[in-house]
């Protein structure tokens, strides 16, 4: 975006006529209806918005009323951004409770220090021209002020946002309102379920006295691994969160089998292997999605490509892929952490084994893919290692 310049000659439209507007209003009101993933749904807001009323730019802003910011995951052109609540005209319009109308930014004296802290800030750092804004509030059902649409340069011949324009984004902000206080429940109900499977899966690794660090790097690096097998963003994201279920089973384990410092016997190995039993017996029956894919990982992950492996000795693509995946991710996690039973093995040791383990232990294509996502696994080893955050816990 560096240097990118507005240049409304090169991209002029008309305003929508009625049917027009009818149109996008029930089409994007059906995609809306239909969606529960708050990115998405924000997405489809600003999609909206910039359609009806014919803008270079629209964002949808929530209001973080814990952190006193606001914060957008979607600015057309632009990544996530935070900014205090009453920062630049966005926080203005939230703070004042007042719609906001400029025809050219560069000249308007009005709001003069909040353009300075927000739009032409940016356009100082991005080379982006802003001129036309236009900046609503929007309520929840309680008619408590959650958020404001920006809509910035409008893209036909004036080059100004008029009166209608107001109306139709005020219409757009009515409706976000309701939509995404529907969205915000949803996604606060699945980071709650997130909540709860990591911190059961840090309770089944408590039990052999290692660190919840070691499921919430086993989940990074599932995902990474499902996204550099072409899986979709929303089923990486499913295995992220049910990844750290695997070794729930460990809490029926008897401590003096799950902590011994030495080899196992027959009699104690089969016991510890139990634990894939048990934790697909504890989430088999859930009718939760979530849980079922949970119960899939926790029995599957100890499986292995050649059949070799347990509890049931299937092999190949008769193992369901969220439990070759978490395979991999635990092995790697696991030789290189330090253990009761061992010291952590160096780097080039477990990518030698994961080479001549390729279709043997694990899936040739996993494999494959560990080592494409190499770089992308390791920065999460270092962001997530134990020391990490040891430190940042005592900051």
């Amino acid at each position: 975006m560096e240097n990118e310049q507005f240049d409304i000659t090169s991209q002029l439209k008309r305003d929508l006529d009625p049917q027009e507007m009818l149109r996008v209003i029930f089409d994007y009101a059906a995609k809306i209806a239909n969606e529960r993933i708050l990115d998405n749904v924000l997405m489809l807001m600003a999609d909206m918005g910039r359609e009806m009323i014919v803008s270079d730019r629209c964002t949808v802003w929530l209001l973080d009323t814990n952190k006193n910011e606001l914060w957008s995951k979607v600015a057309h052109g632009l990544d996530e951004i935070r900014i205090p609540s009453t920062a630049g005209l966005v926080g203005y319009a939230v703070t004042n409770d007042k719609a906001v109308f400029i025809h050219d930014a560069y000249s308007n004296e009005e709001y003069k220090s909040y353009l300075m802290n927000g739009a032409l800030r940016t356009d100082q750092q991005t080379g982006y021209r802003t001129k036309a804004l236009l900046v609503i509030p929007f309520r929840n059902s309680q008619g408590e002020i959650m958020g404001a649409y920006q809509a910035i340069n409008k893209l036909t011949a004036s080059e100004q946002f008029s009166d209608k324009d107001m109306e139709y984004l005020t219409l757009a902000s009515s409706y976000a309102g309701k939509s995404l206080e529907s969205a915000l429940l949803t996604n606060e109900i699945e980071e709650t379920q997130k909540e709860i499977i990591f911190r059961m899966g840090e309770i089944g690794e408590s039990r052999s006295k290692e660190t919840g660090n070691h499921v919430k790097r086993v989940a990074e690096y599932s995902y990474l691994l499902a996204l550099g097998l072409g899986m979709s963003q929303e089923e990486a994201e499913l295995l992220k969160m049910t990844s750290p279920m695997h070794d729930i089973g460990k809490v029926a384990i008897p401590d003096s089998v799950l902590n011994k410092p030495g080899k196992l016997t027959d009699e104690e190995f089969k016991l510890m292997q139990n634990h894939t039993h048990i934790g697909y017996n504890l989430l088999k029956n859930s009718n939760r999605h979530i849980l079922k894919t949970a119960a899939v990982v926790a029995y599957e992950h100890h499986e292995k490509w050649n059949g070799r492996g347990y509890p049931r000795g299937i092999k190949g693509e008769d193992i369901h892929i969220y439990g070759r995946i978490t395979a991999i991710a635990d092995v790697f996690d696991a030789l290189g952490s330090e253990r009761v039973y061992k010291k952590a093995w160096d780097l080039d040791r477990i990518l030698t084994l994961f080479k001549e383990e390729r279709g043997e232990h694990f899936d040739p294509k996993v494999v494959d893919a560990f080592f494409q996502q190499l770089p992308a696994i390791l920065r999460v080893r270092d962001q997530y290692s134990d020391a990490a955050l040891e430190d940042r816990a005592e900051v």
